[in-house]
């Protein structure tokens, strides 16, 4: 089962991996198998039979469907004397798989792009899965100029320029009010570049919504191509939006909307409800997940993200860039 997830080329195929993954999970992971059991959903027939466990399960117990020691542990962000998720990764490989795959299918070749990381550098900001990915875009794309550049905005301009005369092509990805302070005190064109903004601000300064956030990016950098990434500390995938709004998922993950009152009724596409995702990397965890934020799904298998559970956690991308 290790990397067959990531050949899956059709819907028989995913549902035929989530029911073999669900049946496995069921029995290997003690919180998710007591979960199905207190809620009487044991004997899943189809996909839409499936349970899908409460986020907050991370951050109170472990969720790991194999006997192996974890080869990292990801931790999500959080304010002072806040709990925070664990996402415990039996297998790197598996996630290395995931981010490589998901990237070919999305942007081609990492080695095209030189990656520039409005991230805190993994030395300073240990158990991100956001910073690994971005570390292992940055070695793989083999180019002097990637690297982190959080505080270094001022350098950070002067190698975008540099690469803007070569027409290099470039990746700029970060927490959504660092991109905002680059783009206050940075503005230029930027050409072959695609900006990706990983999440919100709750935290930091004044909240946004995302189209007012991408007409600021795209008034800044003019002619760059303004993308969002959607990922989290409990997910080995990712989804990513070439407009910035709708997301599309790698073949192996799937969104789906439940009804804000009844946690077990999925409702139609285009309809704002909770945010379920099917991860099937993450067979080694869990790979159903009720999450806290809101969206719709639709029938081409996007979806889109538009807010949070009231009273939810601040999402941690941008918290761990100032603890």
């Amino acid at each position: 089962m290790r990397f067959s997830v990531f050949t899956i080329d059709s819907k028989q195929a995913f549902e035929k991996a989530a029911l073999d993954i669900y049946r496995y999970q069921l029995q290997e992971n003690k919180v998710y198998g007591k979960y199905c059991r207190l809620i009487n959903k044991t004997n899943a027939k189809s996909i839409e039979d499936i349970p899908f466990l409460p986020i907050q399960f991370f951050k109170s117990h472990n969720i790991i469907s194999t006997n192996k020691t974890a080869e990292t542990t990801f931790t999500s962000s959080g304010t002072t004397g806040s709990t925070v998720s664990k996402h415990y990764v039996t297998d790197l490989n598996v996630y290395d798989a995931s981010l490589d795959h998901s990237f070919r299918q999305t942007y081609g070749s990492i080695e095209d792009y030189v990656v520039l990381a409005l991230l805190p550098h993994y030395l300073d900001r240990t158990g991100s899965s956001l910073v690994y990915m971005a570390q292992r875009w940055i070695n793989q794309s083999k180019k002097p100029e990637s690297g982190f550049y959080l505080n270094n905005l001022e350098e950070l301009s002067q190698v975008l320029k540099n690469l803007k005369k070569s027409k290099q092509k470039v990746i700029l990805i970060g927490v959504t009010f660092a991109l905002l302070q680059l783009a206050e005190h940075y503005a230029m064109p930027l050409e072959n570049t695609i900006v990706i903004e990983t999440g919100g601000m709750k935290g930091m300064r004044k909240e946004i919504v995302k189209p007012e956030l991408h007409q600021i990016l795209r008034n800044a950098f003019p002619k760059a191509s303004i993308q969002s990434e959607y990922g989290m500390t409990e997910l080995l995938s990712q989804a990513y939006a070439s407009d910035g709004i709708n997301f599309t998922t790698p073949p192996w993950m799937k969104v789906i909307t439940r009804d804000t009152n009844d946690p077990f009724s999925r409702i139609g596409n285009g309809k704002t409800g909770g945010l379920n995702i099917i991860d099937l990397a993450n067979f080694n965890s869990c790979s159903f997940i009720a999450t806290q934020d809101l969206g719709k799904s639709f029938q081409d298998g996007t979806f889109q993200v538009l807010g949070r559970f009231d009273h939810s956690d601040i999402r941690g991308c941008n918290l761990m860039a100032v603890n």
